[in-house]
């Protein structure tokens, strides 16, 4: 009896049948790994492809090190992904969505993994995407430690795929930020979206599908800017401006504006007896939330509900400092604004806008 000339093509031929490749995974593994080298940082101490990733974090300076964690998707924004043909930026997102929650409490990203799921894999977009996973890690200086790709036939519709990933990140207990220390006069500093974010494509793709749009036009009110590449931006990362803040400044209070806007964003960051009484006037609004609130018929408060509109992260500092952040901010090219303050309240709702 003669060898088969490729013994592992004819031990997988019963799995492939049913509709798994088990060589492309195979193969994707390999084409990715230069991507994977391309975040390796001083603590990554195992190569892709291991059951676990290994980090072995540097404690050296810290008195009580925590450990923080995060876990997110993108969400309904991967339906524009598919409809739009359009993969290069949603791997951004996915780190985005996490390494934004670790900073909110000071901590330094060490590490991402992802999950990438697919009712039949194609290679090509699953490395592009995942080029996207390593730029955001690449962004956030955090270590791509390793991931995983499911094919499941039958699970997903043909051309459409998921995404999760998790974050690590490192903090020192004493300097841990967690708003105890917010007190009436503070500032409310907002730094700039680069758009929608992930939030809200529930919504949006519902307007956009009635608004009559192609994906190549141009987006209203943005000339030269398409519709695609409007509502495909990735998400912001702001890990770098954070760390570059921490090493100068007191931040009491930070939130991430995700999902629920700020009113329920907000509010994760203040004490008791603490309200965030915020400015609406105090920074422009993009044509993309101008449009938003007219194709939907909403009012400013249910867009602040559902949107950044505009503020796509949010610190609370010393009145005494804000001016000095908002310089610093400037200096490293990113738009911020004093956007409020914290006064003392005993009402329920701890965010209240004036739209004077």
């Amino acid at each position: 009896m003669s060898c088969p000339q490729n013994p592992s093509a004819e031990r997988a031929k019963a799995y492939t049948s049913s509709g798994v490749n088990i060589n492309a995974g195979y193969a994707l593994v390999s084409s990715i790994k230069k991507l994977v080298k391309l975040t390796r940082t001083p603590g990554v101490i195992s190569d892709i492809g291991g059951f676990g990733g290994l980090f072995k974090p540097d404690l050296s300076g810290m008195e009580s090190p925590v450990l923080v964690g995060a876990t997110d998707g993108v969400g309904t924004k991967l339906k524009l992904a598919f409809a739009f043909n359009r993969h290069s930026t949603v791997g951004i997102d996915l780190v985005a969505m996490s390494v934004n929650d670790v900073i909110v409490q000071g901590a330094k990203p060490l590490f991402f993994l992802d999950y990438f799921a697919c009712g039949k894999l194609d290679a090509t977009v699953a490395e592009t995407v995942i080029a996207g996973v390593a730029e955001g890690c690449r962004q956030a200086g955090c270590a791509l430690l390793g991931g995983e790709t499911a094919e499941m036939p039958g699970m997903y519709p043909e051309g459409e795929y998921d995404l999760a990933g998790f974050c690590v990140g490192l903090a020192d207990q004493a300097k841990l930020v967690d708003g105890s220390s917010i007190r009436p006069g503070d500032a409310v500093i907002g730094l700039a979206s680069s758009g929608l974010h992930s939030n809200g494509y529930s919504l949006v793709r519902e307007l956009f599908a009635k608004s009559g749009l192609g994906a190549d036009d141009d987006f209203p009110g943005l000339p030269g800017q398409s519709a695609a590449e409007t509502l495909l931006k990735p998400t912001f990362i702001y890990v770098e401006t954070i760390l570059n803040l921490m090493r100068d400044f007191t931040i009491k209070g930070m939130a991430n504006i995700t999902g629920g806007g700020f009113f329920e964003n907000i509010p994760r960051t203040l004490p008791g007896r603490m309200a965030a009484q915020i400015d609406f006037n105090s920074w422009p609004k993009s044509p993309l939330f101008n449009w938003l609130k007219e194709a939907g018929k909403l009012s400013w408060p249910e867009m602040l509900q559902i949107f950044n509109c505009g503020i796509g992260y949010v610190l609370v500092a010393s009145g005494r400092e804000a001016g000095k952040i908002v310089a610093r901010l400037a200096a490293l090219r990113r738009e911020a604004w004093i956007i409020g303050s914290i006064k003392e309240s005993a009402a329920p709702e701890q965010v209240v806008i004036n739209f004077d």
